[in-house]
């Protein structure tokens, strides 16, 4: 078994040799570890090894994007078919008409599909698709919710007990952010129609749209309440604003993603991850009405919307295998281990008694060392302590061959057997153990 950091000397090369040519030795702030990240070289099925030769079962799955872990057959012949004709081209291809194809008869809502490079394109276009259609600037969403790397987007991601004050309120996350930024996002508390009542009532004609994550990870992997968006949609509907939903991580949820397990039709969707089958990707989907706003045909569009990667071959050939291999078997297989995981986590939890609680749905758990009732952003903030036990659970982890997000997320895949699930339940119970003795 691994021991972190003893057991990774060549990562800890890597890093340093990475620290001359990148600033702080990384490209992407989630991968990173303190005192250096572990370094990835090969992924087969629901396992993961790194340069130093160790292995460990992913659980992050490069953060929900792989749902299949790696190696899916039916992916990998796709892509090798590919690859011979071409990876690109300035012009379309029948495999983004195909994956298209796909992707709308699993949407509930959607009409028509455009294709991006990524998650945050995709939340990014279906924001500015709402403000193309409703001619309005201002956009609401969800204290701590994640939605990618756009200004809009990333208001109040991180906000704290010093920033926060009375929602709504609307705080930077990156320095540099316009104020004028800060003045069109409205920021509101998860599951709490009251408030978002509220802002509708005093702001509602200027309101584009209303952005949420059916179960924002970032703002606590709660699930939303199901009157909560039915509440949501009126508010959002009286007011003549659109209702975005981002699906980028809640698609693997089921079958027709998040919106199918609620029963809700959002006017857009922003999608990504698991839709790529491992390479990059994202889209925005919804109603032909409002997706007329990408129309070219009749002129310049509403919007207009374009990328050099754009729904290119390999993604789409990749994605649409991926896709196919998500049957409603498989979605059950993931749901079936998911509930085992979180109901084994809050019993060891429990055995070992320690204040804290597993939340999640599907294939998704996180884990919270908080006795506070678990209703939004706030309500899961942690307390130094708290970030301290989530810091040994997950190294603790590492050195029991699990990889999870260093903030307790975890994403199952469909290689995943209960035996599997059975041994990082083991390795998550010997960890709260190891918690519970410090």
């Amino acid at each position: 078994m691994p021991s972190y950091p003893d057991s990774c000397p060549r990562s800890r090369e890597l890093f340093e040799r990475a620290r001359k040519v990148m600033p702080g030795g990384n490209t992407r702030t989630t991968v990173y570890i303190d005192p250096f990240p572990i370094y990835a070289v090969r992924g087969e099925g629901c396992r993961v090894w790194d340069v130093d030769g160790n292995a460990y079962y992913d659980c992050i799955n490069n953060f929900t994007a792989m749902i299949h872990g790696y190696g899916q057959p039916e992916a990998v012949k796709a892509v090798g078919k590919q690859l011979p004709h071409g990876t690109a081209f300035g012009a379309p291809t029948l495999s983004e008409i195909e994956l298209a194809e796909l992707l709308i008869s699993r949407l509930p809502s959607a009409d028509h599909i455009r294709f991006a490079n990524s998650g945050t394109e995709g939340v990014m276009m279906a924001i500015k698709a709402a403000r193309a259609y409703t001619g309005r600037a201002k956009i609401v969403k969800i204290e701590g919710a994640y939605h990618g790397s756009y200004d809009f987007a990333e208001v109040s991601l991180d906000s704290n007990p010093q920033n926060w004050g009375d929602l709504p309120a609307s705080t930077a996350y990156a320095k540099g952010t316009p104020q004028g930024v800060l003045d069109d996002v409205m920021v509101v508390p998860f599951n709490d129609s009251e408030a978002l009542e509220a802002v509708f009532k005093t702001h509602g004609r200027e309101i584009a749209g209303v952005l949420i994550d059916p179960m924002p990870n970032r703002a606590g992997l709660i699930p939303a309440r199901q009157d909560y968006l039915e509440a949501l949609v009126e508010a959002a509907h009286a007011q003549g604003a659109l209702v975005i939903f981002d699906e980028v991580i809640s698609f693997r949820l089921s079958h027709s993603g998040a919106q199918g397990l609620w029963s809700i039709k959002p006017d857009l969707t922003a999608l990504g991850k698991i839709i790529g089958g491992g390479f990059p990707v994202g889209a925005v989907a919804g109603s032909a009405e409002v997706m007329k706003v990408f129309d070219p045909t009749l002129g310049k569009p509403a919007l207009p919307h374009g990328g050099t990667f754009t729904a290119n071959p390999v993604t789409m050939r990749a994605g649409l295998a991926a896709m196919e291999g998500l049957t409603p078997e498989a979605f059950a297989h993931l749901d079936k281990i998911g509930q085992h995981l979180r109901d084994g986590t809050n019993a060891a939890l429990a055995k070992h008694r320690l204040t804290g609680r597993c939340v999640g749905l599907g294939s998704m758990f996180k884990v919270h060392f908080t006795g506070n009732p678990i209703t939004d952003y706030r309500s899961v903030y942690p307390s130094a302590a708290e970030r301290r036990k989530l810091n040994t659970f997950h190294k603790g982890l590492l050195d029991r061959g699990v990889l999870s997000a260093s903030y307790g997320l975890f994403a199952l895949s469909t290689p995943m057997t209960e035996t599997d699930a059975e041994n990082i339940l083991s390795a998550i119970d010997d960890t709260l153990k190891l918690i519970a003795h410090q």
